[in-house]
């Protein structure tokens, strides 16, 4: 099948989408599928305001029409609710094409944290976005049913893997983590004002805080929070290394739908603490980790869970049953622009999508 996956999150972003969205490209391929991104390093673009790593892409519907055209597009997927998904949904309403979406995040508490708008504001247009969606693709029942609340009822799940050629029990420590005064408490992710690090950063569990990522908040919490260590960012197996250093994995973030870095940590043996909210509600056993409102709570008992039980439990989470989900969510149609029978279709590439 032609894919072609929209989205205004692409490299050289590092976010849970944007990996999300390149592991399952990979999949993808290897078994068969040809897919098209289109991002915003196609367009040109601007510094998104409060967060210039961000760019938001000046694309018109006629021009990301063409692309989608000239790549024979058997499928469309619009990953966010930005300008260039925007454009793209113009253009499959304007032809009557169908399309799936995603939703990755819980934009309207983001945009609240980052600027002070009414939620409900932002709400408003999340549902106008998705609500002409053949499907809308979700982490976890939790974010399903926040979507069904709103009036948005044509959810399906699109679970979360782990690269567990990268992220394993076994393997290399960082030693310039291993040298710290222990417990080792680790963030790892964006540091912007939405993740809510400074919960992490403030809690009195004793320990040697790290942190692993960049974002525009690095230096303010730099300044106020020294003894914590800021080690930038980290990818693959030196990312991994992080994890297996560290006696517990802090995720302090009450708006991401998921994590990803959980269960990566998880993999690489490290526990989990968070506060009980969608995402780690839906991800963590109490085995593998702990859930308090006092974050503090939540480190102790997590530093008592096992390893071993972890690395276990984050054998559940793998790319390829990811990618059959979203292959099985997708609404295809001829290239003349009329839907085709959804079954009969993914029945022709049985041999792909089982693969």
């Amino acid at each position: 099948m032609r894919i072609a996956i929209v989205t205004d999150a692409w490299s050289p972003q590092v976010n849970g989408v944007v990996r999300t969205l390149h592991a399952v490209k990979r999949e993808l391929e290897s078994i068969g599928h040809d897919v098209l991104i289109i991002s915003p390093e196609a367009f040109v673009s601007m510094p998104c305001p409060t967060y210039p790593e961000i760019r938001l892409a000046l694309a018109r519907s006629e021009v990301v029409g063409r692309m989608i055209e000239a790549f024979g597009t058997e499928a469309i997927h619009l990953a966010t609710e930005g300008p260039v998904c925007l454009a793209a949904r113009s253009w499959c309403m304007a032809n009557a094409l169908p399309f799936t979406s995603a939703y990755h995040t819980q934009f309207p508490d983001y945009v609240a944290a980052r600027t002070g708008a009414n939620p409900d504001w932002i709400w408003r247009y999340i549902c106008w976005f998705h609500r002409p969606a053949q499907s809308i693709l979700v982490s976890t029942p939790s974010v399903a049913n926040i979507l069904r609340a709103r009036g948005l009822d044509r959810v399906r799940q699109w679970g979360r893997g782990v690269d567990f050629a990268q992220f394993g029990l076994d393997g290399a420590r960082d030693p310039s983590i291993t040298a710290l005064s222990g417990p080792i408490l680790l963030y790892v992710g964006r540091i912007a004002v939405e993740k809510n690090i400074e919960a992490f950063l403030a809690s009195p569990h004793p320990g040697t805080k790290v942190v692993v990522g960049a974002g525009p908040a690095r230096a303010a919490l730099a300044r106020r929070f020294p003894d914590a260590v800021f080690l930038g960012p980290r990818s693959g197996h030196e990312l991994a290394a992080a994890y297996r250093s560290a006696d517990v994995l802090v995720f302090p973030s009450r708006t991401d739908t998921f994590g990803l870095v959980m269960i990566e940590a998880l993999a690489c043996g490290t526990p989990v603490a968070a506060y009980p909210v969608t995402g780690p509600i839906d991800v963590l056993d109490p085995r593998v980790g702990a859930m308090d409102d006092t974050l503090e709570v939540a480190i102790a008992r997590a530093l008592t869970c096992d390893p071993r039980a972890c690395a276990a439990y984050a054998a559940r989470f793998n790319w390829p049953t990811s990618a059959r989900q979203f292959v099985h969510a997708l609404v295809p149609f001829a290239r003349h622009g009329a839907e085709v029978d959804h079954d009969v279709y993914l029945a022709s590439h049985i041999g792909q999508i089982a693969a």
